[in-house]
């Protein structure tokens, strides 16, 4: 019997999974406001709609170093953090934060 409702987090997964795009916006938004620890939590939950193992296999990871890689205490290399994002189709990238000439 399945249940009649599904968790907040499962149901987050389940739109990242549906929608790259969506776990696109959610990522960057994170970077740019977030913690490290939050911006682990947050790739944690997109690999998990990308599916795990698949993420760690095309980045070339260890399955169990990839669940701990994207723990809240992670600190992963900049190597692993772009292998990650290209094993979901996503890359990191840097914008200007000069908007008219002034800081934004």
């Amino acid at each position: 019997m399945t249940k009649p409702y599904i968790s907040h987090e499962e149901a987050t997964i389940a739109s990242f999974k549906r929608d790259p795009d969506l776990a696109a916006e959610y990522l960057n938004a994170v970077l740019e406001d977030g913690t490290q620890e939050e911006l682990m939590t947050a790739l944690r939950r997109v690999a998990e709609a990308f599916g795990m193992k698949e993420v760690a296999d095309l980045a070339h990871l260890n399955p169990r170093t990839i669940y701990r890689t994207l723990s809240p205490a992670g600190n992963p290399e900049l190597r692993s953090f772009q292998a990650i994002l290209g094993a979901m189709g996503m890359r990191l990238a840097v914008t200007p934060m000069l908007r008219d000439g002034n800081l934004q």
